[in-house]
């Protein structure tokens, strides 16, 4: 059964499937129908075709989204673990930076063409091509024809490649700087942002493998909505209703701007420069704080909640001592 199988699809003019191709083979198609190699897809005659174009700009700010998602994470750790007191926290950040930098470039350098920053790539056509997987063809309804192979090459395996790079550079450089410099923070507690990326970097790759596709449609919503609720959180933590007390500290500058900065890639990648003009007007999402500010009573907020959470402090106190 298998013979007839393999024979009958040779046989046949197409190709089943999307994603099953022939080879060319001195400017005619032969072979069998199967995988095409790694950085081919299949054309619209199922043949197999080199990926010779260049990303779009879509493709390479979902390449910096991916590529920014341990970047913040290492600065959030490392600003958690860190405190108040400690004076190391701004080296630590610029060689999470470093680390992230020098591992994109390598990357790049790493990716076909070999010794280049620039990268060739297969346009990205519908949501499939990222689980080519799930659509292996059965055209006797008993035999699978296996052609799973990245539609989409590099943007899904050049992600996992940037990440193993930032773990390697992790571990080559942060535990010896942390060592170092970080004398304000106990024996315990100045490695935890490290231990923390042992953590995230598994999830930022199952992400990745597993939700991808879904992330290259969906990451500039995701980045809208999340600058938006980080910032009105930020504000409201830090009870700044006016302009003059935002501006009255730098580090509340610093994470305005950096706001900023991921509201204006959040926008760009939605319009992807077509529209630009008309949606920066939303790019200062602060200024609606502002004017709403004086209706939310936010220390009203603040002294409610603590006073609950300490009368519940204390029921829990009392129901303890009933007990024993």
């Amino acid at each position: 059964m298998p013979c007839v199988f393999i024979s009958a699809v040779a046989m046949s003019s197409t190709c089943p499937g999307l994603y099953c191709g022939r080879m060319m083979v001195n400017g005619s198609a032969e072979g069998e129908c199967g995988v095409c190699p790694r950085g081919e897809r299949t054309n619209l005659q199922k043949i197999c075709e080199r990926c010779t174009e260049s990303p779009e700009l879509y493709d390479w700010l979902y390449l910096g989204f991916m590529a920014m998602l341990p970047l913040v994470l290492h600065w959030f750790f490392i600003e958690w673990y860190s405190g108040k007191k400690s004076s190391s926290a701004l080296l630590q950040h610029v060689t999470a930076m470093l680390e992230c930098s020098v591992s994109a470039v390598i990357t790049l350098l790493v990716t076909e063409p070999v010794g280049t920053l620039g990268i060739r790539s297969c346009r990205v056509q519908m949501l499939s091509d990222w689980y080519t997987m799930l659509y292996n063809p059965s055209p006797d309804y008993v035999n699978t024809l296996h052609c799973t192979q990245e539609a989409v090459y590099p943007l899904y395996t050049i992600i996992l490649i940037y990440y193993a790079f930032c773990l390697v550079m992790m571990m080559l450089l942060r535990p010896l700087l942390v060592k170092k410099i970080a004398c304000g923070l106990g024996k315990s507690d100045r490695f935890k942002s490290i231990y923390a990326a042992l953590y995230f970097f598994p999830i930022l790759t199952v992400l990745q493998a597993v939700g991808g596709g879904l992330l290259y449609y969906a990451f500039p919503y995701i980045i809208l909505v999340l600058s938006l609720v980080t910032l009105a959180v930020y504000m409201s933590a830090s009870e700044i209703q006016s302009f003059k007390s935002l501006v009255t500290k730098k580090k509340r500058l610093v994470v305005l701007f950096s706001h900023w900065l991921l509201h204006a890639y959040g926008i760009v990648s939605i319009s992807r420069l077509d529209r630009l003009e008309q949606d920066l007007c939303w790019l200062c999402p602060e200024s609606f704080c502002f004017l709403t500010s004086r209706f939310a009573f936010i220390q009203l907020i603040f002294r409610t909640s603590f006073k609950t959470h300490i009368q519940y402090c204390s029921h829990s106190r009392l129901l303890l001592c009933y007990n024993h």
